[in-house]
């Protein structure tokens, strides 16, 4: 099969056996029915970066001239290791954008470094982004910002960067965390690069798959790299011809280097697309340009401090 969007946006075509798909992703492939059409075709499903426990799953691949009730005589095609991260990156980096896409801007305005860790809060595991554990406070953040409430959440915006000593490749020595509601405010239609940059979990020597989303804007993929991100390393970014998407994997132990333009006003969500990870306070939230936001929608004013507000 051939890869020709991912996220919505074209890419240059590629040919494929199988496809890493992660939470928050979309893809479109072309399939060629060139088969025995008097036969059905097993299609597996396995899962990715987690060790699942259960068999992998099946479905068929069938046509219209066969009933479904007929099963291939074939052994079903066995799925990658779920671990195969090696067959994850060769797949993930094989994707650039069609010609004639948007291009990213050259340079940035504002570099974020987000730090991925997993961590306790007053004994329960959590997942924090620069040691701050994303809590989603009762009343929604653009009512909350444009009418002024500024007891609605954190008042204090959430750190761009970590600790340059904190080593990414080994457990925590301090493995507790804080928690907090604050935002990231954006200048409108200013450039972001955003560096996602993945840790040792609390366990030894393991380190997850994580599935990054923006709500409200594409973002370019500029590049992957092992180990801690460093000065030097965007001299690796891909700003030639770097696909368009909404979500981006993280890889064991490595980071993952975005870029995108501030210019949809409102506030954005930027999380694990894992929903128990969000829950657990995976995510971080973007402002811009809240001013220039029109007529809010009744329902997104029906909690919290807004539930009386009018537009």
């Amino acid at each position: 099969m051939v890869v020709v969007e991912a996220d919505g946006n074209h890419v240059q075509p590629f040919a494929v056996n199988d496809l890493d798909i992660y939470s928050g992703e979309s893809y479109s492939v072309l399939l060629k029915t060139d088969q025995n059409p008097y036969k059905n075709y097993w299609v597996s499903i396995g899962v990715r970066g987690r060790d699942p426990k259960t068999n992998q799953a099946l479905t068929l691949l069938s046509y219209s001239a066969t009933p479904a009730s007929k099963l291939p005589t074939t052994q079903p095609p066995v799925t990658p290791r779920w671990d195969d991260y090696n067959h994850s990156k060769a797949f993930t980096k094989s994707i650039y954008a069609l010609m004639g896409s948007p291009q990213p801007p050259k340079t940035y305005d504002r570099r974020i470094i987000l730090l991925n860790t997993q961590n306790r809060l007053n004994g329960f595991v959590k997942w924090a982004i620069n040691n701050v554990s994303l809590v989603l406070p009762s009343t929604p953040y653009l009512g909350s910002i444009k009418f002024g409430l500024n007891n609605a959440f954190d008042q204090k915006t959430p750190p761009d960067n970590y600790d340059s000593s904190y080593d990414i490749m080994k457990p925590a020595p301090n493995q507790n965390t804080t928690q907090g509601s604050g935002v990231y405010s954006i200048t409108l239609n200013t450039t972001v690069d955003v560096i996602l940059q993945n840790a040792n979990a609390l366990s030894k020597d393991v380190s997850e798959i994580h599935p990054w989303h923006l709500h409200g804007h594409d973002f370019w993929v500029l590049g992957y790299g092992e180990g801690k991100f460093k000065d030097g390393d965007e001299k690796t970014f891909n700003l030639k011809n770097p696909p368009l998407r909404n979500t981006a994997v993280i890889f064991p132990f490595g980071w993952t280097a975005l870029r995108f333009v501030a210019d949809n006003p409102g506030v954005w969500a930027f999380h694990c697309h894992i929903e128990p990870h969000l829950h657990m306070g995976m995510g971080v939230i973007f402002a811009q340009g809240v001013h220039r936001v029109g007529q809010i929608p009744k329902e997104a004013l029906a909690c919290g401090l807004t539930v009386n507000k009018q537009n």
